[in-house]
């Protein structure tokens, strides 16, 4: 009788957690946060404007794509985390489907 109590307090605190860790280390596999600190900071030292207008074009493109990746991953997530609230229902209901027959 304590599974629904814990699936929905404990376990959903710790699942969260872990999904947010998951989605954290992505963060940092990617390096979005390093992009978009050093977006003003010109690549292999060259100060001249040309070299400051690739850098930054470089970076804005790199942070682009890798903020469209995590928020993607960010999509699949939430997904995840809904299909955890909502398993118990869907599991009782389709065993009283069964029952009714």
């Amino acid at each position: 009788m304590y599974f629904p109590v814990w699936w929905y307090s404990v376990g959903l605190l710790r699942f969260s957690k872990a999904l947010g860790l998951f989605w954290l280390g992505q963060e940092e596999s990617l390096g979005l946060s390093v992009w978009v600190r050093n977006i003003f900071v010109p690549m292999y030292g060259q100060r001249d404007i040309a070299s400051r207008l690739i850098s930054f074009v470089m970076r804005a493109v790199q942070i682009i794509f890798r903020g469209l990746i995590l928020a993607f991953l960010l999509l699949i997530l939430l997904a995840i985390w809904l299909g955890w609230l909502l398993l118990p229902p869907f599991l009782l209901l389709a065993l009283s489907f069964q029952v009714i027959k």
